[in-house]
């Protein structure tokens, strides 16, 4: 007997959204959290337009916005000047197919918005967790606790962080490298004299590495402070030291700094686990791929390992998929955290810019078992890509979507009665798809495309919807 279907241990980002997702699905999990409350700090303050698309279907994305802000433009300083304006990324035009802009908010504020999204929708997070240890055999796995007793899942999910301890437990190994060997402080921070306009950096000196940037985060009076330290300084946390940190690298005085809410230091690192499964557990975000701050990856990239793990979870918990549906989170997930710890490196040493491909838009899953392209001449939209939005014969496409349900796009082509659990949508050829059928999935990417409706119903039943 399991005490719950589904264990994230967790509850960051990753975790908060998959228990969402499978909360929705009616399917019941446990959130377990080591800390006594949630994480406290910005870190994670840059959510991608894809990350927006995926807040949007789990019925947080008017929160989210409310909540922060569009991206401050960069100003540089040097002796208490201002020297200019610094743009950090390609500006990026929305579009009908691509709606959703990139959005600050800080890491503190998201998770509170989906810790209220999960238990408005029943789910439970358990806080004063702390995992030690993990166990499985072929009926499910064991989690074991430093305080409380152990519990009992059919699935368990590693959201614990980069020092994930059941990622260590499974024998799970991670590669990696130092991005930056350099020590970084990051801190939440309340100033006076400073203008909320812009977010502020004050460069290093020439032959120094030392930088700071004071990033005003929208919707709190706070700023994030980021700073980098010469080889071999030992980062003081304390609020003085962060205090004398500002006072020595740009024009403000220590007592400007009115609060030091939170503080951390890092080195920045690039690291991928060797495999996203292990039996009946699955690793995702952190525990699973570290990223470069830079660019602002990581969480996205988290989030998506979530969204793309739920609605797998919930067809097999639900019996209508075979477990093997499993097998495809790894096949999927791991390929484009790789990719995304590729461009986090190259955007941390100056190699890259934030583009096009931080955005998270063009990431798919062309190669992955799931996708069956049927057609004789595909259009721009494939199989394994992400289904963009439009209007469809007055119906907009993401509202068609929104739900854990699929959904079968007929455009200039008849179309079979969709079977229990996916939604028909009608329409003429459409400028962005083309002519044809897309079945697509419950995260939002086309399964399979078709100029008819031969092979649909071997795939729908494939994937438990036939």
């Amino acid at each position: 007997m399991s005490d719950t279907p589904v264990l994230i241990v967790g509850a960051g980002p990753t975790g908060l959204t998959l228990g969402i997702d499978l909360a929705r699905r009616g399917v019941p999990a446990l959130v377990a959290e080591r800390a006594d409350e949630l994480f406290p700090g910005s870190r994670g303050k840059g959510l991608q337009p894809r990350t927006m698309e995926v807040f949007d279907d789990l019925g947080v994305l008017d929160a989210v916005r409310a909540g922060g802000g569009r991206y401050p433009v960069g100003m540089l300083w040097r002796d208490g000047k201002r020297l200019g304006e610094h743009h950090l990324m390609d500006p990026v035009e929305t579009t009908e197919e691509a709606p959703y802009e990139g959005w600050m908010v800080p890491q503190w504020r998201t998770q509170r918005i989906l810790r209220d999204r999960l238990e408005e929708l029943g789910g439970k997070i358990a806080f004063g967790r702390e995992v030690t240890d993990v166990t499985q055999d072929e009926d499910g796995v064991t989690a074991h606790f430093t305080a409380g007793p152990p519990l009992r899942a059919q699935y368990l999910v590693a959201a614990d962080g980069g020092r994930s301890a059941v990622r260590r437990a499974v024998g799970a190994g991670m590669t990696g490298e130092a991005v930056d060997p350099l020590p970084m402080l990051v801190a939440d921070v309340r100033i006076a004299g400073l203008d909320r306009d812009n977010w502020h950096m004050f460069p290093p000196r020439e032959g120094r590495d030392e930088f700071l940037t004071l990033c005003p985060l929208a919707g709190t009076d706070d700023f994030q402070l980021v700073a980098r330290f010469a080889e071999g300084t030992r980062v003081d946390l304390s609020p003085d030291a962060v205090r004398r940190v500002v006072a020595a690298r740009t024009h403000l005085a220590a007592e400007d700094v009115t609060e030091v809410l939170w503080a951390s230091d890092f080195r920045p690192r690039a690291a991928l686990a060797d495999r996203f499964r292990a039996g009946r557990v699955f690793l995702a975000g952190d525990a699973a791929h570290v990223h470069s701050p830079a660019g602002g990856q990581g969480l996205n990239t988290s989030v998506q390992d979530a969204y793309n793990l739920g609605w797998k979870l919930g067809a097999v918990l639900s019996g209508d998929a075979d477990p093997s549906l499993l097998d495809s989170y790894e096949e999927e997930r791991r390929a484009v955290a790789a990719d995304m710890l590729g461009l986090s490196t190259r955007i941390h040493r100056g190699e890259a810019r934030r583009g096009g491909a931080t955005l998270q838009l063009d990431l798919g899953y062309r190669e992955s078992p799931l996708s069956a392209e049927t057609r004789t001449a595909p259009g721009p939209v494939r199989a394994g890509d992400r289904a963009p939005d439009g209007q469809v014969d007055g119906v907009r496409l993401f509202d068609a979507f929104r739900g854990p349900h699929w959904t079968l796009l007929a455009l200039g082509t008849d179309a079979p009665e969709p079977p229990r659990g996916v939604r028909l949508v009608r329409g003429p050829s459409h400028r962005t798809y083309g002519t044809g059928l897309f079945l697509v999935r419950p995260d939002g990417y086309v399964g399979w495309a078709g100029d008819g409706a031969e092979g649909l119903g071997d795939y729908l039943a494939r994937l438990g919807r036939g």
